[in-house]
């Protein structure tokens, strides 16, 4: 591909040269490239200009002054957002992108509004994938990945290589971090999504202003005037994300019990589900959804309505809500032992696993077991805090192992036992989970918190292998034989 054809403001002869890639990390450099000179948090971008052009580079894109040191065989390219213009030339370098594609932004949900949303086109009858946190998910195999929107350039090469494996719908999560940075423009979509705003990121963000300006980005820049913006209503924020698309024209799809679209006139508990009554264009749907938790309801409520907000089938979107699989380490069940609920969830913040005990509670006809350590090397003021949660809200808590890191694995417990009195102190994470379910009986839920989706265990410099799936299936299987 020619530079011009990247690039538009090339000048003409220089325009005509071959680029065989591009990239903002000089180490990934290789001839033919171009360089995209990024303004980062702690150095600039131009400080590897050097090692950029040894490694290969044929063009520069910076922002500010001409930088020193660049040959007449070089070509300068100023930019105002180098970001922005990274972005849009992955988009052209890697031209294929599934013909349908949305993206759900919020503190919390995305993940599993994304997973969900796959699933509901699966059933569909579409080629369907979900990307975020947990990675590339598609029917036929997992791609783990350790962003929640990745770079630009793996983020346009992986929409190119999904389109060319025939998928045509695809539901991605959209990080306040990803907008800010503009890893998503280029893409794209037919429609975006909210769920909620939170206390969260402020170390990079500054203020909650700054906060939600960056999540609405996706609405007021990036989503085209003929897109669809799916707000979750109950959300406080969900005014300010309204205004922001109305003011573009783009129609606003509203959800929840406030919602005007698609409309939560009921729910109720059955046994470990929930039976929903939604309304949508005048016509009631009841959904018996396998998911617990408010915020589960909230999630499979705006991703129908991203599913039709791409015209699919009303009767099949809703038909797909009572088939929905929680996503992995997302409050998810993982079995069902002497009449007692077993789930484990990625919460490793007060917040999460207060939300977690909350939404388990009226499923607890018994107890509310709760299994759960905190991380070392990290915020060391949680772990009292996350103590005190469990010990209000768990009828029996068990504190154990995260992944402590460099630290005394048995300090961080004691700091969170000393919130928690009455807590079983188990520092092996595998003995910690058999005396939870040992404990499961007739109506019991044991939730297993911190690690989620997690497949290794971070102690010292090692990362072991552990996976509390394993674990409770293993634990099952022994006292099912």
């Amino acid at each position: 591909m020619r530079l011009i054809e990247l690039i538009a403001s090339v000048d003409v002869a220089q325009g005509s040269r071959e680029v065989s890639g591009l990239s903002a990390d000089s180490r990934l450099v290789r001839p033919g490239f171009v360089f995209f000179a990024l303004q980062g948090a702690r150095q600039k971008g131009s400080a590897f200009i050097a090692d950029a052009v040894k490694a290969g580079a044929v063009a520069v894109v910076y922002e500010g002054d001409v930088p020193d040191g660049l040959g007449d065989d070089i070509v300068a390219i100023r930019a105002d957002d180098a970001r922005h213009q990274l972005a849009m030339a992955a988009a052209r370098f890697y031209p294929r992108q599934p013909t349908s594609i949305v993206a759900v932004t919020g503190t919390a949900g995305k993940t599993s509004v994304a997973d969900f949303t796959r699933q509901i086109f699966e059933h569909c009858g579409k080629q369907a994938a979900s990307l975020g946190t947990i990675g590339i998910v598609r029917s036929n195999g997992i791609a783990y990945g350790a962003l929640t929107t990745p770079d630009p350039v793996s983020l346009h090469e992986t929409l190119d290589l999904l389109a060319g494996e025939g998928i045509t719908h695809l539901a991605m999560e959209a990080s306040s971090h990803g907008l800010d940075q503009r890893r998503l423009d280029g893409v794209r979509l037919k429609a975006a999504a909210f769920t909620n705003l939170g206390h969260d990121h402020l170390d990079y963000h500054g203020t909650m202003k700054d906060y939600l300006k960056a999540k609405l980005r996706l609405f007021d820049t990036l989503l085209p005037s003929d897109g669809v913006a799916v707000v979750n209503s109950d959300a406080p924020e969900s005014a300010d994300v309204m205004k922001a698309a109305s003011l573009r024209g783009i129609r606003v799809l509203s959800v929840g019990q406030k919602g005007h679209d698609v409309r939560l006139l009921e729910r109720r508990q059955v046994g470990f589900d929930q039976l929903l009554t939604v309304e949508w264009q005048g016509v009631r749907h009841e959904v018996l959804l396998p998911l617990a938790g408010d915020f589960q309801v909230s999630n499979a409520l705006v991703a129908a309505g991203l599913a039709l907000s791409l015209n699919q089938a009303p009767r099949s979107v809703f038909a797909a809500l009572g088939q929905l699989q929680g996503v992995k380490g997302r409050l998810e069940r993982v079995g069902v032992h002497r009449g007692g609920l077993i789930l484990v969830d990625y919460a490793h913040k007060p917040e999460a696993l207060e939300q977690a005990l909350t939404a388990l509670r009226v499923f607890a006809t018994g107890r509310l077991i709760c299994v759960f350590g905190c991380g070392g090397d990290r915020d060391r003021a949680k772990r009292s805090i996350m103590g005190a949660i469990a010990h209000d809200l768990a009828d029996i808590v068990i504190v154990t192992d995260d992944n402590p890191r460099s630290e005394e694995p048995a300090s961080i417990r004691q700091a969170i036992l000393a919130a928690c009195p009455g807590a079983r102190d188990i520092g092996d994470r595998y003995e910690a989970i058999k005396a939870g379910v040992d404990m499961v009986g007739q109506g019991d839920v044991l939730l297993i918190a911190g690690k989620g989706h997690e497949t290794g265990q971070i102690i010292g410099d090692h990362v072991l292998p552990f996976s509390d799936h394993d674990a409770v299936n293993t634990l099952l299987k022994e006292a099912c034989p």
